[in-house]
């Protein structure tokens, strides 16, 4: 099993930038990948982006594209979310996860077994 832990979230002005990270520990990189996705109030939870475990391939949600960049550093078990123009309705929490057998596509939920607590992003207008 692995262990994810988000942190960076916060309060933030619309077109302001937050910084997210996702520490893994446990049984880390042996997956393939990360994701990042993100559940609002009253809202099912929804693919925001993917990372593979090189860094080489990245995909992203239309809906953050050109706002948002993944990013990782395997040395240090990291893998970051930079948001840039944020918007009110990017407000939610964000999950980092990691694949788990049963991966199928990037922007599944299903395709995810192991799940950080969330970290809340609140942007203002």
């Amino acid at each position: 099993q692995v262990q994810l832990a988000e942190s960076g979230g916060g309060l933030v002005q619309a077109g302001g930038s937050l910084k997210l990270s996702c520490v893994g520990s446990g049984r880390t990189f042996s997956s393939p990948a990360r994701a990042w996705f993100r559940q609002a109030p009253g809202k099912e939870r929804e693919f925001v982006s993917f990372i593979t475990s090189t860094g080489r391939s990245t995909y992203y949600a239309a809906s953050v594209k050109g706002r948002f960049t993944i990013s990782r550093d395997n040395a240090k078990d990291t893998v970051y979310l930079q948001m840039s123009n944020l918007k009110p309705e990017d407000t939610a929490v964000y999950y980092c996860a990691s694949p788990g057998r049963s991966f199928s596509s990037y922007d599944e939920r299903s395709s995810y077994e192991d799940w950080g607590q969330g970290t809340q992003v609140t942007v203002s207008s």
